[in-house]
């Protein structure tokens, strides 16, 4: 059974930065790319940022490129995402995801974890 545990999301103040994990168990983690998508409140899931199995492709959206990296560590099956220079409509539930795609109907699986941008 797949399992996506998502971790760090916090209250933080705008300009602020946070690293949020991803503990990935039941299946092959180091075979699969990842993504972190995002809901805001009231609003869709936003796709944010994809990484290959082996790291080497990266891609991220518009709104969190310079801002955010993406980052992986196979040997813990974990998925990381650092995000700096946090503004207010980064707030959002943000999720892990197997594989890269750039578009979501449904929730990933995970509970994910809140982040909030606020003064």
């Amino acid at each position: 059974e797949v399992q996506l545990v998502e971790s760090g999301g916090v209250l933080v103040q705008p300009g602020g930065s946070l690293r949020l994990s991803c503990a990935a168990s039941g299946f092959m983690f180091n075979m699969h790319g990842m993504s972190w998508v995002r809901q805001a409140p009231g609003k869709g899931l936003e796709w944010v940022s994809s990484i290959s199995a082996g790291g080497g492709v990266i891609r991220y959206a518009d709104s969190v490129q310079g801002r955010f990296t993406i980052s992986r560590d196979n040997a813990k099956n974990t998925l990381y995402l650092q995000m700096n220079s946090l503004k207010p409509e980064d707030t959002a539930v943000y999720y892990c995801a197997q594989g890269v795609a750039q578009t979501y109907d449904s929730r990933p699986p995970g509970q994910g974890t809140q982040v909030t941008v606020s003064s």
